[in-house]
């Protein structure tokens, strides 16, 4: 079986996408390989189409207990032999997964890098004849990266004990040039192709509101996409409960994930949401981590997530069908402080020693800082997060928030050398910069209590604006920040002038910023039949819908599992009328056309013979 067959007949695709072909030969070859692909870019193609051609077991090392049960599951499905193994499985079945091994019964299995180091796993491993050893996540086994579990360090330790080492891929979709070369470095890679596809997903569309109350913004963005499946992301788990009883009080089917919650229950809501029982999820950033649905249509941040990684990574479980899809964030000025105590009062890695912990902490804040600018900037969205990551792109992307909404340059140079004025002097006052919040209270002639305690009623920029309105100042102070006029401590909060503030303090310089016309223009979602991008009929895609949801519920798999959204979507497009047909649309291989051809093609002939057309 060649690498096309293979494509085809188990996983029901005409062609590859960027960069797997070369990826895929490179393992096969038994080259080591370094792949950086976005959310949704088909990572995990990269490894499976080798693990069903070569001789032996396939090792994918993750840390995401819920994909490893999503894959095998959908590898089970086409008819691919998979298991998994972590802290999910009791004795009993650990032992039966692990003599199913011994006897050579799968192609794929997933561990989870705490297992690596038993002696039993180290034991079996070593009279396997194991094909390749993938590392997804690899972001992990970097101090740099944003999410460092030491566990990873375990990958080393475990291939050197290996009595014959494999060609050894690892991939991540959110890694700086910094944390790719951590990742070859640390795990040893030999010569490996590196391949980086790209960062953008060009179906999404990238968003930032900033609404005076969030939950009356967030009802008018649910309440449009009520016929879609979304996610909303809230910082904390309080949130996550007022959030969701708001959305459910409100007629949204919604349910809720977070760590405090029963495992039972946590699972139970996870399963509704898959199964598109429960179509809105609202939880922590503790949920999401390996789900791959993929007809998620939106994902909406409540709060802002603590670095730029974790935004993309969490924004990302939406689109990934191919289909449009929206990544919003609700952003205020207190979500700053919220992640700013999230960072110190982490406990997401206690494995970590007092120096590791200490330099995680320092990356974080300055993620943050990163996270910050994003959320203030007037430039291009999908530009900012591309430069972050070191992707080169146009000025304007025309698919998000920035590029659609109409802007005027408008000369704010008197206010701005108001405003640098007042942090030059309160510093100069008090021997440290204060926050941009007492700097806004300052301008507007405050009475509050700091102010006159710190004696900030005594500067000669008191009062100066007092007729314009804080949220128009603290505007105008983070606009001086994205441009560098200003800089915020990532700690501490005080804001600071930079090198550059001189010239408008003192050499005549102009300030110009880009005034928002007119709000960006809500895109069309109504509850007309959902119907993907193509010129397929979109009765009959509703109909495949129906069928696809009535094959999961006897199947007890999720809908996407049996199609995607754009597998319906071909399917209403090419209307095929024979198997033959029926194998040329994307997602169709043997297995799936064997168990599901004859089911659709009915559906299909009843549509067009019941003249559902017109």
């Amino acid at each position: 079986m060649d690498k096309h067959t293979a494509l085809h007949t188990c996983f029901g695709l005409s062609s590859f996408r960027s960069g797997q072909e070369a990826l895929i030969d490179a393992v096969l070859q038994g080259r080591d390989v370094l792949g950086i692909m976005p959310t949704g870019g088909g990572k995990s193609l990269c490894y499976q189409v080798p693990a069903v051609m070569l001789d032996g077991v396939a090792l994918i090392i993750s840390p995401l207990i819920s994909l490893m049960k999503d894959q095998v599951m959908a590898l089970k499905n086409i008819g691919v032999s998979a298991a998994f193994i972590n802290s999910s499985l009791s004795p009993e079945q650990l032992r039966m997964a692990y003599g199913h091994m011994r006897a050579g019964q799968y192609k794929i299995v997933y561990i989870a890098p705490e297992r690596l180091a038993g002696d039993g796993f180290v034991s079996l491993a070593q009279s396997l004849n194991i094909s390749l050893v993938a590392v997804d996540e690899a972001h992990c086994i970097s101090q740099w990266g944003q999410d460092f579990r030491p566990s990873y360090l375990k990958i080393v330790d475990f291939l050197e004990k290996l009595p014959r080492r494999p060609a050894l891929a690892a991939f991540t979709a959110t890694a700086t040039q910094q944390v790719r070369d951590d990742i070859a470095r640390i795990l040893k890679l030999r010569e490996p192709l590196r391949l980086i596809t790209g960062f953008d997903r060009p179906n999404l569309n990238f968003e930032v509101h900033r609404p005076k109350r969030k939950i009356n913004a967030l009802h008018a963005l649910t309440d449009q996409r009520r016929d879609k499946s979304g996610i909303v992301y809230c910082a904390t788990r309080k949130l996550v409960e007022s959030v969701c009883d708001e959305l459910s009080a409100a007629g949204l089917s919604a349910t809720r994930y977070h760590a405090g919650l029963p495992d039972e229950e946590r699972r139970q809501n996870q399963e509704d949401f898959l199964y598109d029982r429960r179509p809105v999820m609202v939880a922590t950033n503790a949920f999401g981590m390996g789900i791959d649905k993929s007809n998620v249509s939106y994902v909406i941040h409540y709060n802002m997530p603590k670095s730029l990684e974790a935004y993309y990574q969490e924004a990302g479980r939406a689109g990934r069908d191919g289909e449009r899809a929206d990544c919003i964030l609700l952003y205020s000025s207190g979500d700053i402080a919220a992640a700013k105590f999230l960072i110190q009062h982490s406990s997401d890695n206690d494995e970590l020693s007092g120096e590791e912990r200490r330099i995680v902490t320092e990356q974080d804040y300055l993620r943050l800082d990163s996270m910050v600018g994003y959320c203030k900037t007037a430039s291009c969205l999908r530009g900012y997060i591309l430069d972050y990551f070191g992707q080169a792109h146009g000025e304007r992307c025309g698919n998000c928030s920035h590029c659609c909404g109409e802007y005027a340059e408008r000369d704010i140079t008197s206010e701005a050398q108001m405003i640098l004025s007042c942090v030059k002097r309160a510093k100069d006052r008090l021997g440290y910069p204060v926050g941009a919040t007492l700097i806004v209270r300052v301008l507007c002639g405050g009475k509050d209590k700091r102010v006159l305690e710190l004696g900030l009623d005594q500067l000669t920029t008191y009062g100066l604006m007092s007729t314009v309105p804080r949220p128009q100042i603290r505007d105008y102070i983070e606009h001086l920040e994205s441009a560098g006029y200003l800089r915020t401590d990532p700690v501490h909060g005080g804001v600071e002038l930079t090198p550059m503030s001189g010239e408008v303090l003192f050499r005549g310089g102009q300030v110009l910023m880009s005034v928002k016309q007119s709000p960006v223009a809500e895109k069309a979602h109504t509850a007309k039949t959902e119907a993907p991008v193509g010129d397929g009929d979109p009765g009959l895609f509703t109909a495949l819908k129906a069928l696809r949801f009535k094959l999961a519920q006897e199947e007890g798999v999720p809908a996407y599992i049996v199609f995607s959204n754009a597998n319906l979507a071909d399917m209403a497009r090419k209307e095929p009328k024979t198997m033959a047909e029926f194998k040329t649309v994307s997602g169709v291989g043997e297995i799936k056309a064997a168990r599901y051809g004859e089911a659709f093609l009915q559906a299909i002939a009843a549509f067009e013979r019941d003249g559902a057309r017109g």
